[in-house]
């Protein structure tokens, strides 16, 4: 699939795919993600327009999507949010990375992280990106090791999913 797959920054014509594809992802996997389905529904699509108006872009924060051909889908997304702050403006954080279940195993996680990966490396001052994903989750903790993601800890309960305890391994790649 990656041959043929489409990555491009998401900008505000995208919203309505990205957040449709958001959502399925939080219903599928809640695991993967800080935010609950019902948040992302209460805070609806608007919630994304700042990231998706590319203002802040070349500073670092930005939503990328991969595309499917022939029809153009969007089967994946990930995104890059840089702190703000004078004395972390060093870091940015991963956010969003999900991959449609029908896309899966085909390389697009890997594509979007390297593009990712990619566009921070040519972000002045910015020095290292940073991930918390599940413990339990073998296979993007692999992921992300082979792009050059180091754990540099675990958060213990990081997340409570309908009375269910979860830790977070806390990754990071220098640039």
């Amino acid at each position: 699939m990656t041959e043929t797959l489409s990555i491009r920054q998401l900008g505000p014509a995208d919203r309505d795919a990205f957040f449709a594809l958001r959502l399925r992802g939080l219903k599928t996997h809640p695991a993967a993600f800080g935010q609950s389905y019902d948040e992302a529904i209460e805070r609806g699509p608007s919630q994304f327009d700042s990231m998706l108006s590319g203002m802040r872009a070349a500073e670092g924060s930005f939503l990328l999507g991969a595309f499917s051909p022939p029809a153009g889908a969007m089967v994946g997304t990930v995104g890059l949010m840089r702190e703000t702050r004078h004395k972390e403006r060093h870091k940015g954080y991963v956010i969003g990375m999900y991959v449609a279940d029908e896309a899966a195993g085909r390389g697009v996680g890997r594509a979007l992280l390297t593009a990712l990966i990619a566009r921070a490396a040519q972000v002045d001052g910015l020095r290292q990106i940073m991930l918390l994903v599940t413990s339990a989750n073998a296979s993007a903790r692999g992921l992300y090791e082979s792009l050059g993601f180091r754990v540099y800890g675990t958060e213990p309960d990081a997340l409570c999913i309908d009375g269910v305890f979860h830790d977070a391994d806390l990754m990071v790649r220098f640039m």
